[in-house]
């Protein structure tokens, strides 16, 4: 077991060390809206939103991560000891395609991170005034921006302050061209803007 735990970790931090740890992306946003609970769609490996959200709920069909998370003896230990909050930590794994039915309740914060289009298939998860924590990689935060269903409320710079002002500079291409949802859909790309973010705050409306 306890070999078993170390290659856990160290495939856990080796996984970190490739991305950029994360952890204070999601303990900004959890900390500015209260997140409780949270789903992460396409997470992979990355189990940092547990060490800041009480409740996560992993989804992704790759054979690695459905590997990863069959050590949850191991991850839930790893979490507990370095958790910053007081309660128990929740963790489910869900090995599936995150676009077929999930059966979950609703939750405070959807994580989209590079793996398409998250916001748009899962966002019947998220309840009402719940956030959406999403860069554009993958066009995700395009598809949001002009989505009714969401409101820019914010975005992440890179050393993770939330900034809430000026907020129509976004999602805005040079010369004021239109901005073609066909065409991110189908190259599943974000665009070029005249102004971009790391990552960008959506609240779904009531």
């Amino acid at each position: 077991m306890a070999q078993m735990e170390k290659e856990f970790l160290e495939e856990y931090q080796e996984y970190i060390r490739k991305i950029g740890d994360r952890k204070a992306l999601y303990k900004a946003v959890a900390k500015a809206f209260d997140v409780q609970k949270a789903i992460y769609p396409g997470s992979f490996i990355d189990i940092s939103p547990s060490l800041v959200i009480p409740e996560v709920i992993y989804i992704d069909n790759f054979k690695g991560a459905i590997r990863f998370f069959k050590q949850m003896d191991g991850i839930q230990d790893y979490i507990e000891q370095n958790k910053e909050y007081p309660q128990a930590c929740k963790i489910t794994f869900i090995g599936q395609d995150y676009t077929e039915p999930l059966e979950i309740g609703q939750v405070d914060l959807i994580i989209s991170q590079y793996a398409g289009f998250v916001g748009q298939e899962t966002k019947q998860y998220l309840k009402p005034g719940g956030i959406l924590l999403c860069n554009d990689s993958h066009g995700d935060a395009t598809l949001a921006r002009f989505d009714d269903d969401f409101e820019l409320i914010g975005v992440v710079s890179g050393n993770n302050e939330i900034e809430q002002g000026e907020l129509e500079r976004y999602f805005k291409l040079p010369k004021e061209k239109p901005v073609d949802l066909a065409l991110v859909k189908e190259k599943m790309k974000g665009l070029k803007y005249s102004v971009a973010a790391e990552n960008y705050l959506f609240r779904k409306k009531p």
